[in-house]
């Protein structure tokens, strides 16, 4: 019983939280893209039951990518070409945490500007990224398995989600499936919200659950977290401009 409840309680870290990511797009294709995290807390209590009320915690900072790099340059270096590359791509990314039992708000945000839509990184790897320059880990340890990148040619815009490794993909659905039997019976908010604005007027939109604005120049699309991370690529999304 107490094997299942670690489990449901590491999973509430994903299924308890609300999920928006916010990209804005300028007329030259620069802009700022928000990767930001909150956990339910309705829904992070029927979970935590009686430890709820028991939380101490109190963490409130913020830190550059770039400053890690900096700081841990020695294990920095160590990596190949290719993967100082990956890590320099997180350079500007802005990271705030703020972990606080008082009020009841556990909130990651996660910004970047960019000169390029190209140029956007996967920040959901970000603090991932960040512990394997501290403590020097191997990025072939990882196990992550899938990617997220985007586009912008001409007139069309691309939200691309490629699976990576097929095994742990395979896997950690699996994982996913059983955790959606055992947490059935909760009434959790697990939302996650695509906001993408741009500086012309939308044609069209692959995703036939993406909501148009009245101004047709941004769109919004909702699911569940747990839908994304069981099938990634069903957030791909191809948006044509006039």
């Amino acid at each position: 019983m107490r094997k299942i409840f670690l489990l449901l309680f590491a999973l509430s870290l994903f299924t308890s939280c609300e999920i928006t990511e916010t990209v804005h797009i300028n007329p030259d294709n620069s802009g700022t893209i928000e990767y930001d995290s909150h956990r339910n807390e309705n829904s992070y209590m029927q979970i935590a039951k009686e430890e709820y009320s028991k939380e101490t915690i109190f963490k409130d900072t913020t830190y550059v990518f770039q400053g890690y790099i900096d700081k841990y340059n020695a294990n920095f270096i160590k990596y190949t070409p290719q993967e100082q590359e990956l890590f320099n791509r997180f350079k500007n990314v802005k990271v705030h945490i703020k972990k606080s039992a008082f009020d009841k708000e556990f909130r990651n945000t996660i910004t970047q500007e960019f000169s390029n839509v190209e140029d956007i990184a996967d920040l959901t790897k970000t603090e991932h990224y960040v512990d394997d320059i501290i403590h020097n880990y191997a990025l072939t340890a990882e196990e992550h398995y899938y990617n997220i990148r985007f586009t912008l040619k001409d007139n069309t815009f691309n939200r691309i989600v490629t699976i990576t490794d097929e095994a742990i993909y395979k896997t950690e659905k699996e994982k996913l499936q059983n955790f959606k039997k055992q947490l059935a019976n909760f009434n959790l908010v697990q939302s996650y919200i695509i906001k993408y604005h741009f500086p012309r007027k939308i044609k069209t939109v692959s995703n036939p659950n993406a909501v148009i604005s009245a101004d047709k120049k941004s769109l919004e699309l909702n699911l569940k977290i747990i839908d994304f991370l069981e099938n990634p690529t069903s957030t791909n999304l191809e948006v044509t401009l006039e």
